[in-house]
């Protein structure tokens, strides 16, 4: 098994690593927008209107794929939209710095809803149209959400008695069905770089949700890792597949894209590996952003991407968990291309560490710090520690995209940056000689055993080597001799049957490739592991609280 670990050649909007990080700055990108011309700012107006002033109104702004239905809509017609949308919320009374939360589906008007918001200045809470009553009650009322837009079926889960500060709730279906009146004079409100942009709330899985909020000087981050992460293309056909109630959905299936005048790809319903593939082939698709679950649930299917044509593909990301390198091998023995990992945070706005396209890939690294970015890994009193050692993963601040604050939460804000000068990510990593960076696990999910220090993430890889295995989870399980040991949670691949022997197999693949204290003493087979239900990522704290659970039962 081989991967091509350089480049695969090409004409990349980045072609120096090293000597563009030497130069850079960020004044300079900023030039390149709007914004750096006449120091007149908003988020809206770099991704839609601008494209219309510069004469690209004809030019395809997006594919809309949802089952039967299909069809596309140029950057003028997005621009019509998304006035006659803030022409409705402006004659509603909403105002600069309003919060307005929009719960849609994965659609045009969903887009075009968060746009027209930011259009007008207020702030932008997309919300992902999984979230049921409590998660939607939770987060309008947190930051005191004057406005919901929604749909006749999504609307049903919402309810308005438990928010108070909601004033009203607007459909999208009447909105569509209200004249739009082409007024000449702009809709758009210019605002400072530091007003609200956007307010994403993270996922919860350790209380309750905390509202991130970003600002309009986001876009000049989103515009620059647009160009040389995602690199996109004068002739691009781009697909994000996260929805925008997740930042990934808004930052680099929204914003990132189209700053840089891409034709992107909305898709609505759930995820099918025949569906993916069809869409990639019909709408020569050529780059591609997605997370590791999703790779693997298509790793996981076998020759299938041989019944369709995926040559228009040169370009592949990921993003939302630790990308294993056993993906990035198949990938490229089975597609043809890299995957290139990128990390960040919906606290940092945009990509920090990145594989660029015009850069070597080391398979289990998320890359190097971006231009204008310095990564350090820190001890536990704020040192910086030498290459190849672990320690806190931290970012030198500042950069555009990193939020403005926590709403309401100055305390959780501050915790973020304990050493002056640094983010502090809640990440363990270490970082090569040569500076990329490797995932080694959250500082609570490291596992202490017999006085060695483990790193899941490492054992979940080696672990999805083995053929029989499609995913894995680790955990640190509590043992009164050894603090902790080692357990495995694994799913199986299609017609692989469980057995002792076979488990003994696995445990001893693992000790073979890491180590003898890094294998798992103990392998359960389960159905299916619990994660995000975007990300995909791996939930181990609940891996952890019902091995503990189970353990107290008995």
């Amino acid at each position: 098994m081989s991967v091509k670990l350089s480049p695969v050649g090409g004409a990349y909007n980045l072609s120096s690593y090293s000597e563009t990080k030497a130069t850079f700055t960020w004044d300079d990108v900023a030039q390149h927008l709007h914004f750096g011309k006449t120091n007149k700012m908003n988020a809206a107006y770099e991704a839609i209107d601008r494209h219309v002033a510069e004469g690209y109104g004809e030019k395809t702004a997006l594919h809309y794929i949802n089952g039967e239905e299909r069809y596309s809509l140029t950057f003028q017609q997005v621009k019509e939209k998304t006035d006659h949308y803030a022409q409705i919320l402006k004659g509603i009374g909403i105002k600069k710095g309003d919060r307005v939360f929009i719960f849609l589906p994965k659609n045009p008007e969903c887009y075009s809803a968060i746009l027209a918001v930011i259009k007008i200045g207020a702030i932008a809470g997309p919300l992902f149209e999984g979230f049921m009553d409590e998660a939607i009650t939770d987060r309008i009322n947190d930051c005191e959400g004057k406005l919901l837009i929604t749909d006749n079926t999504l609307g049903q889960r919402v309810n308005r008695r438990a928010i108070p500060t909601l004033e009203r709730i607007l459909y999208v279906e009447d909105m569509e069905a209200r004249p739009y009146e082409n007024f000449q004079e702009t809709l758009v409100e210019w605002v400072d770089p530091e007003d609200g942009l956007l307010i994403h709330y993270t996922s919860g899985s350790t209380g309750k949700p905390k509202g991130v909020l970003h600002a309009h000087r986001s876009i000049i981050h989103h515009f620059q890792t647009g160009k040389w992460v995602l690199d996109i293309q004068e002739n691009d056909v781009y697909w994000c597949t996260s929805h925008p109630g997740w930042v990934t959905g808004s930052v680099y299936g929204l914003f990132a894209p189209w700053v840089n005048r891409a034709t992107i790809v909305i898709q609505g319903g759930r995820f099918r590996a025949e569906e993916w593939y069809q869409l990639i082939e019909s709408l020569q698709v050529t780059t591609w952003y997605s997370a590791p679950t999703a790779f693997r649930m298509l790793m996981s299917e076998g020759d299938l991407h041989k019944e369709y044509d995926l040559s228009s593909l040169r370009h592949v990301l990921s993003v939302g968990e630790p990308l294993n390198p056993e993906v990035i091998h198949w990938a490229w023995d089975h597609l043809g291309v890299r995957i290139h990992d990128t990390w960040w945070m919906t606290e940092t706005g945009g990509h920090l560490i990145v594989n660029l396209p015009s850069e070597p890939i080391k398979p289990g690294s998320m890359g190097r710090a971006f231009p204008g970015i310095e990564v350090g890994i820190l001890d536990e009193e704020g040192n910086l520690l030498p290459p190849m050692s672990v320690g806190q993963l931290a970012i030198k601040t500042s950069w555009p995209g990193l939020m403005k604050e926590i709403w309401g939460n100055k305390g959780k804000y501050n915790s973020y940056f304990k050493y002056e000068g640094w983010y502090i990510s809640g990440d363990l990593a270490y970082q090569d000689t040569v500076g990329y960076v490797f995932f080694q696990g959250r500082n609570d999910d490291m596992i202490n055993s017999s006085g060695e220090r483990i790193g899941p993430f490492e054992v979940e890889s080696t672990l999805i080597e083995h053929p029989a295995v499609a995913e894995a989870g680790v955990i640190g399980k509590p043992d009164p001799i050894r603090g902790e040991l080692v357990k495995a949670f694994i799913t199986l691949r299609v017609g692989i049957k469980q057995s002792d022997a076979l488990l003994e197999e696995i445990r001893l693949f693992v000790r073979g490739k890491l180590a003898a204290h890094a294998a798992p003493r103990e392998i359960e087979v389960i159905e299916e592991l619990p994660k995000t239900k975007i990300s995909g990522k791996i939930l181990r704290r609940e891996l952890k609280r019902k091995e503990i659970e189970k353990d107290l039962a008995i």
